[in-house]
């Protein structure tokens, strides 16, 4: 397939943090985002193929929970029923459905992970990608022998190969870190889905400003979906609202979205104009100008943030913390923090 259509879609969230019945509220939230999808097929046409939706769509985030709350009212297990709702989505729809939730994994018990999967239109899991750059929450790389024991490096750095183009994530705030879609680019990613759920403004925001940078550099698209709002937390509902975006291999926005929900996001990704970039030369031609044995010799030298930082039970929110003080010091010297 040369072309079809993607969709930032842009939907509101409500939090289950005080919930009485967390699971109630994420059920409702896959029959509204069933509807809005069906809806979005109709109103876009049937070249629709590839809908993502924003971060923590089923709950929102974390609020001063710990990590063994958090997992307990909001991680939804691979395959379990939340999943299987929304690959029936998929499936009704013929569209690839890119969805970002908190998940738990019986081979980490005691913790969860914020993963992004991208469900295809026969309702089965194209991608799994686990979120490993995170404040807040456990990671692949905070268990990092362990979790590359079980599932090795390309389920860590997954690129899918589908009639849509090589399809990858880059989850939320991940869009700041470039070797990230650099690593998944030179693994062949033609188009980065960005879940997401951040402070919008009319001015370009940090993470605005990376997305078209990670277009430019790695010569991909990026489909952005931003919250439509996000309801049952104190903080002012529509401050994670709008700024939805579709953006083409060269940074330029082809689609964007205002305030709440919408499917205004939505435009045509050329794959066949992708390509012929790509192997056109040039200045232009960034990605085959990349020096990856220069830059891994130099990222050898410094100690940054280290793997494995999680003994076998969940960490605290001090934890977290404390990991951060411990690199400004290794980056700045002992009496930085």
């Amino acid at each position: 397939m040369s072309a079809y259509r993607a969709l930032a879609l842009q939907v509101r969230t409500q939090a289950v943090n005080g919930a009485a019945d967390p699971r109630a509220l994420m059920r409702a939230a896959i029959g509204s985002i069933a509807a809005q999808t069906a809806a979005a097929k109709a109103w876009i046409g049937p070249d629709l193929r590839l809908v993502v939706l924003p971060e923590y769509v089923l709950t929102g985030f974390p609020f001063g929970e710990s990590v063994e709350e958090w997992r307990a009212r909001a991680a939804i297990a691979p395959g379990g029923p939340e999943y299987q709702a929304l690959a029936e989505i998929a499936k009704a729809q013929d569209v690839y459905l890119c969805v970002n939730a908190y998940e738990s994994d019986p081979h980490f018990p005691e913790l969860f992970f914020q993963a992004t999967v991208i469900l295809g239109p026969a309702g089965e899991d194209v991608l799994r990608y686990r979120r490993l750059h995170s404040m807040f929450s456990p990671s692949p790389y905070d268990v990092w022998e362990r979790y590359l024991d079980v599932y090795g490096l390309d389920a860590v750095l997954p690129v899918a190969r589908t009639e849509l183009g090589n399809l990858a994530v880059i989850a939320s705030e991940e869009i700041l870190f470039p070797e990230l879609a650099r690593a998944l680019a030179l693994r062949g990613a033609e188009v980065f889905c960005h879940p997401t759920s951040e402070a919008s403004s009319p001015s370009l925001t940090p993470k605005a400003i990376a997305r078209r940078a990670r277009a430019i550099e790695n010569l991909a698209y990026v489909v952005s979906a931003n919250s439509g709002g996000l309801a049952g937390l104190p903080i002012p509902g529509d401050s994670t609202s709008g700024g939805s975006e579709v953006l083409d291999f060269e940074g330029r926005p082809l689609a964007q979205a205002g305030q709440g929900e919408s499917l205004v996001a939505a435009a045509e990704l050329d794959l066949a104009a992708l390509r012929r970039f790509r192997r056109r030369p040039g200045m232009g031609n960034l990605l085959s100008r990349v020096k990856p044995a220069l830059w891994a010799e130099e990222y050898g030298w410094h100690d940054v943030e280290r793997p494995d930082g999680l003994a076998s039970s969940a960490p605290s929110r001090q934890w977290f913390a404390e990991r951060q003080k411990e690199a400004i010091r290794r980056l700045y010297g002992p009496d930085a923090t």
